[in-house]
């Protein structure tokens, strides 16, 4: 682990609101010599701190008007079931993320799609077609007050 101090979580701050800040803005912004924030920057990509740069999509503009997390519970806790599992889920260009969790069910989908119908369908068709599904519970978000994924 890198030892990081104020400055370097300002570098952080600053990067995450704006990933295409100029080495002159974010010098300026976080108090440093473009130079010396250039130096940090590069040190925590470096470090592996910063792993790479994405652009924030509009979901609105790219059709999605329906997104819901999934908890997902498996028949069998076996790693060739889950594997099976993980592979579909990286199929699927519904699922914008799949994470492997703890408590009562194995999976938490965050799914984005269309409209009701489109979900409907990857509710149904797809993710309750695969043989290592054995509960689905859907939560419909409804608005998002805060959201700082990149």
């Amino acid at each position: 682990m890198i030892e990081m101090d104020a400055i370097d979580r300002k570098i952080l701050r600053e990067l995450s609101a704006d990933g295409r800040l100029s080495n002159l803005a974010l010098a300026d912004r976080v108090g440093l010599s473009p130079s010396a924030c250039l130096r940090r920057t590069q040190a925590l990509e470096k470090a592996g701190v910063i792993r790479g740069y994405r652009a924030v999509l509009s979901a609105e503009k790219r059709g999605i008007g329906f997104t819901a997390y999934i908890t997902v519970g498996l028949n069998q806790h076996t790693k060739p079931s889950q594997l099976a599992f993980e592979q579909a889920m990286a199929a699927a260009s519904q699922v914008r993320e799949c994470h492997n969790i703890t408590g009562p069910v194995e999976y938490l989908l965050r799914v984005e799609v269309a409209d009701l119908a489109a979900y409907k369908h990857f509710h149904t068709d797809i993710l309750g077609a695969l043989p290592q599904v054995r509960t689905l519970t859907s939560y419909v978000v409804m608005g998002s007050p805060k959201d700082e994924r990149a």
